[in-house]
């Protein structure tokens, strides 16, 4: 019964899987209820272990180049380009072969899925036309997990410059 409480339907929500019954919309909610906080964690200690990653590299910096402030600054700058490139323009030209996407479409894409908006307009790995490697899915489930993690950081960051 409970197996049967899912069922595929195209283009509901972000991705084809919702329940169908009432057993499953409950379950679904008494999830989401631990479930969205233990990702809000899990996502704030990656941030957290990034963040000390980039300040590992600024003091290493400034020992050795004996740079005050323009370590951290040159850093910090350094991992937000780095973080544009791998999560948000880079990652486009990639939808574009696979998925058959404009750049425009992928970087939509891009943002709208790591910022957990997540329309479902836009689905990877679901046209029944196309081929997909094994990996994609698996390296494209890494890409928004740290994404989201390093996009909160830049949000962060944002609101700490706001305030």
């Amino acid at each position: 019964a409970f197996i049967k409480a899912f069922h595929q339907i195209p283009c509901i929500g972000y991705g084809n899987l919702s329940p169908s019954t009432a057993v499953g919309r409950i379950f679904s909610i008494v999830f989401a209820l631990f479930g969205i906080p233990l990702n809000l964690v899990l996502l704030n200690a990656i941030g957290h272990l990034m963040l000390l990653g980039v300040q590992h590299c600024a003091s290493r910096l400034e020992e050795v180049f004996h740079w005050q402030n323009k370590a951290s600054f040159l850093i910090k700058t350094c991992a937000l380009v780095t973080g544009l490139l791998l999560f948000l323009l880079l990652p486009p030209l990639l939808f574009s072969d696979k998925e058959g996407w404009s750049y425009e479409e992928g970087f939509y894409y891009s943002f709208i899925t790591l910022s957990t908006i997540g329309f479902g307009d836009y689905v990877i790995g679901m046209n029944p036309d196309r081929t997909y490697p094994n990996w994609y899915k698996n390296v494209i489930s890494l890409w928004i997990l740290f994404g989201m993690a390093w996009l909160a950081l830049v949000i962060k960051f944002c609101i700490n410059i706001l305030e």
